[in-house]
This record gives C-alpha cells, structure tokens and sequence, in this order.
C-alpha cells in the first residue's frame, strides 16, 4: 500500500487508478493524515482484511505517542485509590 499526498495524487491520478486496478490500495494524505483511499472495486475478503490492518498501521505509526501502553494505562487506573 503505498501513500501519495493530495499534490501528488492530483498530478497522479491516472496511475493510481491503474494501481487500484492491479489490486494495490493507495492512501491519500493530506498534512500526513489519511483522507483518502483509492482500492479495486472486488477485492477478495483476506486481501481486504489485510490491507484494513495496514491502514490501521499507517494511522497508528501517524499519530504521537502518549508515552504509556495501554496496559500501563489500565493499570494506572485501576492501581488509583479514588476510582
């Protein structure tokens, strides 16, 4: 899955459709956010599947870190006396 801001995918766009064609997935990023995705119209349920858990990667590796896992998290919870 490859990602393209709106400029690029603007200038691109015939070659990106051909690229959903050939069954790749495209993301369009405006800022560095996904705002876009170009992908084939029959896309078999695995590669759907796959290509939803890159999304979720590319979003995840685009926002900041808190500093703390969401264990860590839980646990700070739970271990406070006044919840």
């Amino acid at each position: 899955m490859a990602a393209y801001s709106v400029a690029d995918a603007k200038a691109n766009l015939p070659r990106l459709i051909d690229k959903a064609m050939e069954g790749e997935e495209v993301i369009i990023t405006r800022h560095g956010k996904v705002v876009a995705e170009i992908r084939p119209r029959d896309v078999p349920v695995e590669r759907a599947a796959l290509a939803t858990h890159e999304r979720l990667r590319v979003l995840r590796k685009s926002r900041p870190s808190i500093g703390i896992t969401s264990v860590e998290l839980l646990n700070e919870l739970y271990e406070d006396p006044g919840v």
